[in-house]
């Protein structure tokens, strides 16, 4: 049974998301050990803040929207951790790509 998503609501241009699980093998199919996974640069987008506050003081929409698989860049974000569970909190500029 999955854990639902914690009640956080990003300000601004910040969006949250849930990193995908690091590859267990490699295509060669020999098993990694915790010490040499790569954190994955691809997760899901859980929540999205307000957008980007415009000088004419609108807001901007947001290119992605919750459940959107996305590509992020290497250092992107801020991780944080609740109840347990671990997840970024990032702008909007670091998210490269939507994965379809």
């Amino acid at each position: 049974m999955a854990k639902a998503a914690p009640k956080i609501r990003p300000l601004g241009e910040k969006v949250m998301v849930k990193r995908l699980e690091a590859e267990e093998k490699t295509k060669g199919g020999i098993v990694l050990p915790d010490t040499a996974k790569e954190k994955p640069q691809k997760g899901t987008v859980l929540a999205v803040g307000d957008g980007k506050l415009l000088d004419d003081g609108k807001r901007a929409a947001f290119q992605v929207k919750k459940g959107d698989k996305v590509l992020f860049a290497s250092y992107a974000g801020t991780e944080i951790k609740v109840d347990g569970e671990e997840y970024m909190l990032m702008d909007e500029s670091d998210i490269l790509a939507v994965l379809e």
